[in-house]
């Protein structure tokens, strides 16, 4: 069929369709070049190449090179990297502009749509099948590491931030609570696991240790970067940490987990923030009531 015979909705799914697969066959084949286990670094080459060849379908219909967004491969690239393919590949999925459905019914006019369609469903399951990361199996742990960092550490921190009023000393005590409460949750973590007779307690404990840790530097870090008068300032950026964290974190699960999003997100910021605020009165009221003055 000649691109003049095309309908203008037509022709403008089939640049959709042209850019999803250019952008496939680019992410995977990058996929491809990170991936370690040999079977898995096959399967993304195949299906890199498999895109490449769906996208000069589409070519030779549009008769267009239709070049993909710079930003989103470069993201995508980096998410790859930091938050594993699984998380890459169902964002990418999700993202597509041209959905089976569509392919479906661009196959009563373009027919070579079906040879494109079985290739796209053969995928899928070959996806699914590889969805298997490590950092997958130990969710559990680092969920754990995460919460109790968010929870424990912006309570502490918020409770000594007004009575203490010094970002260095503030700093000083949120990193030594930290650090303590990072051993003391993995070694937990370890036991717990040991107890339930699990292998991996060791692998399990270091995720929980791990992410603690990261929260505890994130958290910390406003107050070691300004000075130490700004206590307020910092503070306001500490709970602005809390909240993107939890947000990214969930964001993360929604797609990687296909769990739902704003409630696990909005249960996480209430909990953190509320004892923030309670810590924050009990650490006012001590202050007040035992004339404590560091000043």
């Amino acid at each position: 069929m000649r691109k003049e015979d095309i309908s203008s909705d037509l022709l403008m799914t089939i640049r959709k369709a042209q850019k999803d697969e250019v952008t496939g066959s680019i992410i995977y084949g990058f996929m491809s070049k990170h991936e370690k286990d040999e079977k898995n670094k096959q399967i993304l080459k195949q299906m890199s190449e498999d895109e490449q060849k769906h996208a000069e379908v589409w070519k030779s219909i549009t008769e267009e090179t239709i070049k993909p967004s710079s930003l989103e491969i470069l993201m995508l690239k980096f998410f790859t990297l930091v938050l594993g393919f699984t998380f890459v590949v169902k964002k990418m999925q999700k993202g597509e502009q041209v959905s089976e459905e569509m392919y479906v019914e661009m196959q009563q006019e373009l027919p070579q749509t079906a040879d494109i369609l079985k290739d796209e469903r053969r995928h899928e399951k070959e996806l699914y099948a590889m969805l298997d990361e490590e950092r997958l199996h130990y969710l559990g742990a680092i969920v754990l590491g995460l919460n109790d960092a968010l929870v424990e550490l912006t309570g502490a921190i918020a409770g000594v931030t007004f009575a203490l009023a010094n970002n260095q000393i503030i700093a000083l005590t949120g990193i030594v609570t930290g650090i303590s409460a990072t051993l003391s949750m993995a070694a937990s973590n370890y036991l717990a696991q040991r107890a339930e007779g699990n292998k991996d307690a060791i692998k399990s404990s270091a995720y929980t240790g791990i992410a603690y840790l990261i929260t505890v530097v994130l958290l910390v870090l406003p107050y070691l970067l300004l000075p130490s008068t700004q206590y307020v300032l910092a503070f306001t950026f500490m709970i602005l940490t809390v909240v993107i964290i939890i947000f990214f974190f969930n964001y993360y699960i929604s797609v990687a987990k296909d769990e739902p999003f704003f409630r696990r997100f909005l249960e996480m910021v209430v909990i953190s923030l509320s004892v923030a605020l309670i810590s924050f009165l009990i650490g006012t009221v001590a202050k007040n009531v035992f004339g404590i003055d560091v000043a």
